[in-house]
């Protein structure tokens, strides 16, 4: 990344940003297409969750002939690797205003068999035929402005290379939920930052199913560390966001069994609330 794009003076945009490059794919046949999973968004190895969402959401995008996410659900099967993989997908409903399709991501393990890494169900239409009228109760998170927040490039020492995702975001979290970085953890199951992608680019539905995925795991605030495997992640895009970046609250009110929920809400520069998610993870205890 350059001084210059790092500094905002040279931005990145919709359809021509890396994020949109690492998750475009080719067409082989009729609902079947394929890409290589690129290193740049993985976590310890692993490809992130939400990188992995956005790209089978491109796919149902261009299967359903629907530009917009509306609810998208995964099943993460087994953990996915930088490489080549294969989706394939099929419609299953078409509608004027909903259509509903599912999805799967396979790769190929070391004897060359097929194994397919997530399975998602989605709907699909057009976020901006949807009525104006907003009835809520939910307020935009309150934490300090961006330049009084910190990420990874504010530590005492660099970020080791076990999180290249993180080369590839704007990711500030607010100081109250940052115990966990001091060896210091609220006990709390919390995390809240400002996100956006660190080219410039704007959001828009596609990028909001990486957002809901893309912060430090609650578990870190509970006072556990290690990795933190999405089992299920499901999310609602409700409006499609406006330019600039975007606030990020998670909360995690019940771990048990070795099993966590996530609940996510994304806000735009608007004040508006723009994807709701849930997520179920496995953490390791002890």
């Amino acid at each position: 990344m350059s001084e210059a794009a790092t500094a905002g003076a040279v931005r990145a945009t919709i359809g021509d940003s890396e994020f949109d490059r690492d998750t475009a794919l080719t067409r082989r046949a009729p609902g079947v297409y394929e890409l290589d999973l690129s290193a740049g968004w993985t976590i310890l190895g692993a490809v992130n969750g939400g990188y992995l969402l956005a790209v089978l959401g491109r796919a149902l995008a261009d299967a359903l002939q629907q530009r917009d996410p509306f609810t998208i659900s995964a099943h993460y099967l087994t953990a996915s690797r930088p490489g080549p993989a294969v989706v394939r997908t099929d419609v299953v409903r078409t509608g004027r205003t909903l259509s509903t399709g599912q999805a799967s991501l396979f790769q190929y393990d070391e004897q060359g068999a097929e194994v397919e890494r997530i399975r998602v169900l989605a709907s699909y239409g057009d976020l901006d035929s949807l009525p104006d009228d907003v009835r809520t109760a939910a307020e935009p998170p309150v934490f300090p402005p961006l330049d009084q927040c910190f990420g990874p490039e504010d530590g005492p020492t660099p970020v080791d290379d076990s999180s290249a995702i993180a080369d590839r975001l704007m990711l500030k979290l607010d100081p109250s939920t940052l115990g966990w970085a001091l060896g210091q953890p609220s006990g709390k199951g919390e995390m809240r930052a400002w996100f956006g992608l660190k080219d410039g680019r704007d959001p828009d539905p596609l990028s909001l199913l990486l957002a809901v995925d893309a912060l430090p795991p609650t578990a870190f605030e509970i006072g556990l560390r290690g990795w933190v495997p999405t089992v299920e992640l499901t999310v609602h895009v409700r409006c499609r966001p406006a330019p600039g970046p975007l606030r990020v609250s998670i909360t995690t009110r019940n771990l048990a069994g070795g099993f966590l929920e996530e609940d996510a809400e994304v806000w735009d520069s608007a004040d508006r609330l723009v994807a709701q998610s849930r997520q179920l993870a496995r953490v390791r205890l002890g």
